[in-house]
């Protein structure tokens, strides 16, 4: 891959930097309009077997379907799934449902997995007449937005915990004076922002995974203007996956953290 113009102090580590490349599925939103139940989309109907009860909170209130992911609609990247529907739920409370003592507490937030949707719209459920009343979301739950994919690469940013198991905490303050100038000039360089599957994180606070437990990127969606979706203020949203699990398919440990400004 190619890695834009760095400041003049970062262009002996080029080719360091690029050694950090990796590959990712980048999603862009569409124009809201219908959608089918099966589509890659955030917000709308969600594909749902009949029979498959619609996750709740301890309260019995149902959750609010944020996104879906469809494998099949989209490039091959490995080891995510090349098949099947992958959906998330989140809660309708001041955090979005987030725990910030435990993120993988799937109590206000859920992960379903389809392996192998059906295809046939008389085995779903019908659609839902309308939602419930809700507080606070980050996003239209009642308006539906289409997703599609690109297969892009990406070198580690700043922002995600492998570039400083790489380069060191303290990599930045090599430059003395102009450390926060170049960490800036380097951000605005490698960015990591957007809606994705696989690759590097972005926060606009500090990554919530631990070194000695390393998980992958399962999906990240960001603040956007296309479907008026905001993770309070210009923040952007996560899921974390253990690789072991993501191999296995199972997604009942995922790791669910929003962060803003």
């Amino acid at each position: 891959m190619t890695l834009a113009k760095l400041p003049a102090a970062l262009e002996p580590f080029r080719e360091q930097f690029l050694q950090t490349a990796q590959p990712f599925l980048r999603a862009k939103a569409s124009a809201a309009r219908a959608t089918t139940r099966w589509e890659s989309k955030v917000g709308g109907q969600p594909y749902l077997p009949k029979g498959q009860a619609a996750p709740t909170a301890p309260d019995g209130r149902e959750l609010f379907f944020l996104a879906q992911l469809n494998f099949a609609e989209m490039p091959q990247l490995a080891p995510f799934p090349t098949e099947g529907i992958l959906q998330f739920y989140i809660y309708d409370d001041d955090l979005y449902g987030m725990d910030f003592d435990d993120g993988e507490n799937p109590d206000t937030f859920r992960v379903l997995w389809f392996p192998k949707p059906a295809s046939d719209e008389s085995a779903l459920q019908a659609a839902a007449a309308g939602l419930r009343d809700y507080d606070l979301l980050p996003h239209h739950p009642d308006e539906s937005y289409p997703l599609r994919f690109e297969l892009a690469e990406e070198v580690a940013p700043a922002t995600d915990y492998h570039f400083w198991q790489r380069f060191g905490p303290g990599f930045f303050q090599q430059f003395g004076e102009q450390e926060w100038d170049i960490t800036d000039q380097f951000n605005r360089v490698v960015r990591s922002q957007g809606h994705k599957i696989g690759g590097y994180a972005y926060f606009t606070q500090d990554d919530p995974r631990r070194p000695e437990d390393p998980m992958l990127l399962l999906f990240q969606l960001d603040s956007d203007e296309t479907m008026d979706l905001m993770w309070g203020d210009m923040g952007v949203g996560h899921f974390f996956i253990r690789e072991k699990d993501l191999l296995a398919r199972d997604f009942s440990r995922v790791l669910y953290d929003w962060d803003a400004l």
